[in-house]
């Protein structure tokens, strides 16, 4: 079998091109085309910082077709759509034996691909071989474009779902990247009063709007504007999707007393908030992390039917050889970019 080129971030603004060796995947393995990965805001961190992950997620959010099957997989067949997802829980690890199984041990490993099955390489890739588990048909209603955007999709579900969201709630999203956007879409549908959207570009404060944002404004108007949005309250919720460590206290500093900060964005480096005002007002912090096997066939759902839009978020779709520049010019800031997909069937 051919070998497989991958693109990998190895170190701060450097992505290599690296040859695989291909094999037949072994038990429990699945083989898939990739038809389109996307651009993650962790890749853009990592590329930026030189935090590298593990090899197994630079390129994680894509869909493919099945290509070849390994011994004992069951409810999969070559030729198949399939999008990435997480195992279900494994039922034997300590978390899953005290009840805690969306806390799942097996799964975060995998999530994180540090599992002993996971692949050398992400979906920088023409191909991947990965644990079938892994694995969910692809919904019939949703374009490539779109189930290249489940993964995004389910992190902002499962943030929402976190983030003890009731109806009528006032929320408030710092960021309208991707997941941003994803997640005020979400909170929209889990019965938020109102979507307020903090976002200094322009392009994206637009496109927030029009994803049904109640109010899209500039960082330093979100003090002022929620405050009379709240009849000086605060937010009920506010969701941090920037992935900037000293916003987590702006997140704080926009919230009610009593309410909730819901950290949804990866931080690279460490944040510091004044502890005292949290104390005060006696706020809540929900992390979010990954997601659950169950939660993407729900977040596909929710696409597949249209009450969240993914298709509006995708900016372009690139080759592998025009990786490099398009990581380069997210990492530098703020970008005219939202969604950006890589087809590893094109070179450029």
């Amino acid at each position: 079998m051919p070998d497989v080129i991958a693109a990998l971030i190895t170190g701060t603004q450097t992505l290599e091109l690296r040859e695989f060796p291909q094999h037949p995947p072994g038990p429990g393995l699945v083989t898939v085309d990739i038809a389109l990965c996307g651009i993650c805001g962790t890749d853009i961190a990592s590329f930026r910082s030189g935090h590298l992950h593990s090899p197994a997620v630079c390129g994680h959010e894509w869909v493919g077709t099945v290509a070849d099957l390994g011994k004992d997989v069951v409810g999969l067949q070559e030729g198949e759509r399939v999008v990435v997802s997480v195992v279900p829980p494994c039922g034997h690890c300590p978390e899953c034996l005290r009840g805690l199984t969306e806390h799942c041990r097996t799964a975060s490993m995998v999530a994180r691909g540090r599992d002993p099955l996971a692949p050398p390489h992400g979906g920088f890739a023409r191909s991947i071989t990965v644990a079938a588990g892994r694995l969910l048909p692809a919904h019939p209603d949703l374009t490539d474009e779109e189930a290249a955007q489940v993964e995004p999709a389910t992190v902002a579900f499962h943030g929402v779902r976190r983030s003890r969201l009731r109806p009528g709630d006032t929320v408030v999203v710092q960021g309208a990247g991707p997941i941003g956007l994803l997640a005020q879409q979400f909170a929209h549908a889990a019965g938020a009063g109102q979507v307020l959207v903090v976002e200094p570009s322009q392009g994206r404060r637009d496109l927030a709007l029009e994803l049904g944002a109640a109010r899209a404004f500039e960082p330093a108007e979100a003090a002022d504007l929620v405050h009379d949005a709240t009849g000086g309250l605060g937010a009920d919720v506010v969701i941090e999707c920037t992935g900037v460590p000293r916003l987590l206290q702006t997140a704080a500093d926009l919230t009610r007393a009593g309410g909730t900060v819901s950290l949804l964005s990866f931080l690279a480096e460490p944040a510091q908030i004044d502890g005292a005002r949290w104390l005060a007002k006696e706020l809540s912090l929900v992390a979010s992390n990954a997601f659950t096997h169950d939660d993407v066939r729900r977040s596909m759902g929710f696409l597949a039917d249209g009450r969240v839009r993914a298709a509006p978020l995708h900016t372009r779709t690139i080759g592998l050889g025009e990786l490099e520049q398009a990581l380069a010019g997210l990492a530098a800031g703020p970008s005219d970019d939202v969604k950006v997909l890589v087809d590893p069937r094109s070179a450029s």
